[in-house]
């Protein structure tokens, strides 16, 4: 059997800050299906999925971070309750605490993970055929595998690593070089890019494979990734493209006990109705409209700094006509501007600070559009889990969201694209949605369709498992 192991930052319902978590959190379980050993390790954070669940300890150990000398436990849950083995990384001081990101000593947290990572597999004398790495943070790992002596047991190991957004990449100054197992210094360019230690550029130099979340995010890599796009270009050869999966068991409105109604294709009109109706009745909004939603990061490349702009320009134009729910948390300008706007469209806007995994999943089930305005979205799973709900989503007609949402002037589309990231093409997209909502008849057809489209992780699993097999052959 295959044996693989997932190395992330995030995974749901452990940690999420992103999409990242999602996809760690589903994909492992999906493999294991297909009859692959897949576990995920992961930092251990002072989170209450640790409270909420038996923990033992697999292994103890120790190694120097330049002169420092860490000690480090590897926690194993024991009841493989999300369907894969799942591994915590504790390190006192580095990986002890309740946050992902956002800490001034990160660069150290992340050479610290991965070190003890490899250090626990050398002390077990564990040969994982494939080590599949999560974005920046764990992009050293395919560089110290290939050219550090310590760990070149683990020379038959392949890697793999996979592009969730590559516009973070880890950056580091040199005088972080001294903090990194020893590694043969002839091979130091591997690590290099334009002056800096780039963790990013370095495991797409060095491992066997990459993925990107999306065959429409490779080809924008290839043009615009924040000053990788000759790397990405150059290593074209040993590129894939494999778009996202969503877990059909966490997210399906027939089971999902987070709503108030739960329903199916057969009756998505009815379910729909009370499911906004107990939504609009709590956050002061009239269930008769039409409800749109923005669920995500206030971040420019989520086009959330278009969100107040928007809002002036949809109530203006249709006033009396629709609601708007947001969710979201982020960029503190931003957040500001939306706020300011909650008191005057009081009974039309509904304002959500944060993120909270069950209103999510209601507002998915309540809203009738959703609106993704994003600049880059290597995939995107907002509108995936919108449509599964039978939510019809606005979208840019960028990476992940190109590939996934078919315009409705297509015969057989089921969304709105629009072409730019700007406030004149977004209000026009919303109001296209308007009016194609007002066909009721074709509105309750698209949205059965939408909830029909196969967007399960079965298939995206199966293509992770011919990338591996190709790999080991």
């Amino acid at each position: 059997m295959t044996k693989v192991i997932h190395l992330s930052v995030e995974c749901y319902p452990i940690a999420k800050v992103g999409g990242l978590a999602d996809v760690v959190g589903a994909l492992p379980k999906y493999q294991q299906k297909l009859g692959i050993d897949a576990s995920v390790v992961m930092p251990w954070y002072d989170r209450p999925f640790l409270q909420q669940h038996q923990f033992e300890i697999a292994h103890q150990g120790s190694f120097y971070q330049g002169s420092e000398l860490l000690d480090f436990q590897i926690y194993k849950e024991k009841e493989n309750s999300l369907g894969f083995e799942l591994y915590l990384i504790k390190i006192p001081g580095k990986l002890d605490r309740s946050e992902v990101y956002c800490y001034p000593d990160e660069g150290e947290q992340f050479i610290a993970f991965q070190h003890a990572f490899l250090q626990w597999l050398k002390d077990t004398d564990t040969i994982p055929d494939i080590i599949h790495c999560h974005d920046h943070h764990v992009g050293l790992i395919p560089f110290l595998v290939k050219h550090s002596k310590d760990f070149s047991f683990l020379s038959a190991s392949k890697t793999v690593v996979t592009v969730h957004n590559g516009q973070y990449q880890g950056w580091m100054n040199w005088n972080k070089g001294i903090l990194l197992p020893s590694f043969d210094t002839w091979k130091w360019g591997l690590l290099d890019w334009d002056g800096m230690i780039n963790p990013l550029a370095t495991a797409i130099k060095c491992c066997d494979a990459y993925t990107t979340v999306s065959e429409g995010y490779l080809e924008e890599l290839y043009k615009a990734a924040n000053g990788l796009e000759s790397l990405f270009s150059n290593e074209r050869q040993k590129s894939y493209g494999i778009v996202n999966g969503i877990d059909t068991e966490i997210w399906n409105p027939e089971t999902d006990t987070s709503l108030t109604k739960n329903y199916s294709v057969k009756n998505v009109k009815t379910g729909k109705v009370a499911n906004k109706k107990q939504l609009c009745k709590e956050y002061k909004l009239n269930p008769r409209l039409p409800l749109l939603t923005f669920i995500g990061r206030f971040a420019t490349e989520k086009g959330a700094d278009l969100l107040p702009e928007i809002l002036h320009h949809i109530f203006k134009e249709n006033e009396d006509k629709l609601s708007i729910f947001i969710l979201g948390s982020g960029d503190q300008q931003i957040q500001s501007h939306i706020q300011k706007l909650a008191e005057p469209f009081s009974g039309e806007l509904a304002v959500y600070f944060g993120y909270d995994e069950n209103l999510a999943h209601r507002i998915y089930a309540s809203a009738d559009f959703i609106l993704m305005p994003s600049r880059v979205e290597p995939c995107g799973l907002n509108q995936l889990y919108a449509m599964k709900y039978g939510t019809l989503p606005i979208v840019n007609n960028v990476g992940g969201l190109k590939d996934t949402v078919l315009d409705i002037n297509d015969p057989n589309g089921y969304g709105v694209v629009f072409q730019k990231a700007d406030v004149q093409d977004i209000c026009y997209a919303v109001k296209r949605a308007l009016d194609y909502f007002e066909q009721e008849d074709l509105q309750k057809k698209n949205q059965q369709r939408m909830m029909l489209l196969d967007f399960s992780w079965e298939k995206s699993a199966q293509k992770y498992l011919n990338l591996y097999s190709q790999l080991l052959k």
